[in-house]
C-alpha cells in the first residue's frame, strides 16, 4: 500500500474515532477533551497503535486549531465587554491568580522541573476552560442567575491574563534573556493596548474589511486573516494563540456574530487534531509516575477554584448556593491549560514527565468540572438544611 492511501486511511479513522468518542462524551454530559487526550495516548507513542503517516498533518493542524480556538474566544468579546469585566473583576482576577497559579508553581518546583517548568505548570493549574465553563451553564440553564455575571467576568479576567502570559511563556521556553523577555511581554501588552483602542473606536472597520455576504468569500477573508495575523505574531515571538484572540476582539457586532457560525465547525475539527496531537506525544507508560501528583494538584486547586468563586460571588451578594455554583463552575481545566502545556512540550524545554502530568491533570479536571457544577446543588441544599437544623435545635440561651 502506497503513502498516501495508508494516510488517508489513519487519517479518516482518527477523524471517525473521534466522531464517536464527541458523541459519547455527549450521552454522558462531559466535554469531549479528555476523550480526545485518551485517544491520543490510545493511538501516540506507547500506545497501541502509532500513526507515522499523517505526523505532518497532524502537527499543523493542531496549530490551526490553537489559532481557531482562540479567534472564537476573542469573538465572544467586545472590546468594551473586556474593559468593564476588567473593572469589575480585577480583586477576584488577581485572587484566582495568587490561589491557582501558586499550586502549579510548587509541584513543578518539588518535581525538579525548575523555573521553566513553574512557569509552564503555574499556567496549566490557573485558568479555567471557557468552553466547558459556557457549556456548563448553558446545559443546567444557569445563564441567567445572579452569579453567572460574576462567573464570566472572571473567565474574561484570565483570558485576558493569558495575552500577557503566553508571550511571556514563550521567551521563557525559548531561552532567551531577561531583556528579551521583558521586550517581548512589552510588544505583548502594547498590542493589547493598541487592539482594544481600534475595536473600542473603530471596530466597525476591522468588521467591514473581513465581512462578505457572500459565505465562500467570507471564510476565505476571515481564515486568511487569523492565519496571517497569528503568523505574524509569531514571529514577533508575541504567540500566534495571541494574535488570533486579539483579531477575534477587532472584529464587532453582527460582523462577529457570523463569525462565530461559520468558523465553529472547522474550530471542532481542528482543535479535535490538536488535543489528538497533545495526547499522541504522551507515552501513557509516565503517566503513573506523576498520577499522584495529578491527583493532588487536582484536589488542591478544585478547593482552590471554589473559593475564588464563592469569595467573587459573595462580594456581588449572591446567596450561599449561588456561591457555591460559581465556585463549582470555575473548577474545569481543558482547551488553554492543553495549549500552554502543548507549547511547553513542542519547545522541547520540559521532559515527557511535565506532558504526562499535565495530560493527567486535565483529564480529571475536564472531568471533574461538570460533575462538581452538576452536584453542588444538591449537596449544598443539604448542608444548608443541616445547618438550619443544627440552629434550630441549638438551646437559647436564658
Amino acid at each position: 500500500m502506497d503513502g498516501t492511501a495508508l494516510a488517508l486511511i489513519q487519517l479518516g479513522a482518527v477523524f471517525f474515532g473521534l466522531g464517536v468518542l464527541g458523541r459519547v462524551a455527549a450521552r454522558i454530559g462531559l466535554s469531549p477533551i479528555p476523550l480526545y487526550l485518551i485517544g491520543g495516548l490510545v493511538f501516540g507513542t506507547g500506545g497501541l497503535i502509532e500513526l507515522h503517516e499523517v505526523d505532518e498533518f497532524i502537527h499543523l493542524a493542531s496549530e490551526i486549531g490553537v489559532v481557531l480556538l482562540l479567534l472564537l474566544l476573542g469573538l465572544e468579546y467586545t472590546a468594551a465587554e473586556l474593559v468593564t469585566g476588567m473593572r469589575r473583576s480585577w480583586p477576584a482576577g488577581l485572587l484566582d491568580i495568587a490561589l491557582n497559579a501558586t499550586p502549579g508553581v510548587i509541584v513543578a518546583l518539588m518535581l525538579g522541573l525548575g523555573f521553566t517548568g513553574a512557569i509552564a505548570l503555574a499556567g496549566v493549574t490557573y485558568i479555567s476552560s471557557s468552553g466547558i465553563v459556557a457549556k456548563v451553564l448553558n446545559d443546567l440553564g444557569r445563564l441567567g442567575n445572579r452569579e453567572t455575571p460574576v462567573i464570566l467576568s472572571i473567565l474574561v479576567f484570565e483570558d485576558l491574563a493569558m495575552a500577557a502570559y503566553l508571550p511571556a511563556l514563550t521567551a521563557v521556553l525559548a531561552g532567551v534573556g531577561f531583556v528579551a523577555g521583558l521586550t517581548t511581554l512589552g510588544i505583548a501588552l502594547v498590542a493589547v493596548t493598541v487592539v482594544l483602542v481600534v475595536a473600542l473606536r473603530f471596530g466597525k472597520y476591522v468588521s467591514a474589511v473581513v465581512a462578505s455576504d457572500d459565505r465562500e468569500i467570507f471564510l476565505l477573508k476571515l481564515f486568511g486573516a487569523a492565519l496571517l495575523v497569528a503568523g505574524l505574531a509569531s514571529a514577533v515571538q508575541v504567540s500566534a494563540a495571541v494574535g488570533a484572540f486579539l483579531l477575534g476582539i477587532a472584529i464587532s457586532d453582527s460582523t462577529a456574530h457570523s463569525a462565530t457560525k461559520i468558523l465553529e465547525p472547522l474550530r471542532d475539527l481542528f482543535a479535535a487534531m490538536f488535543f489528538v496531537l497533545f495526547g499522541l506525544s504522551t507515552d501513557p507508560a509516565s503517566i503513573p509516575p506523576v498520577l499522584g501528583w495529578a491527583v493532588l494538584l487536582a484536589v488542591v486547586t478544585m478547593v482552590t477554584k471554589i473559593g475564588t468563586g464563592w469569595w467573587a460571588a459573595q462580594r456581588s451578594g449572591a446567596s450561599p448556593l449561588g456561591r457555591a455554583r460559581a465556585g463549582t463552575a470555575l473548577v474545569a481545566r481543558g482547551e488553554f491549560s492543553i495549549v500552554i502545556a502543548g507549547l511547553a512540550v513542542t519547545a522541547g524545554a520540559l521532559p515527557a514527565e511535565f506532558a504526562a502530568l499535565a495530560t493527567t491533570y486535565v483529564l480529571l479536571m475536564a472531568i471533574l468540572g461538570p460533575i462538581a457544577a452538576r452536584v453542588v446543588e444538591p449537596i449544598t441544599r443539604w448542608l444548608l438544611d443541616r445547618l438550619a437544623r443544627r440552629r434550630q435545635a441549638a438551646p437559647v440561651p436564658e
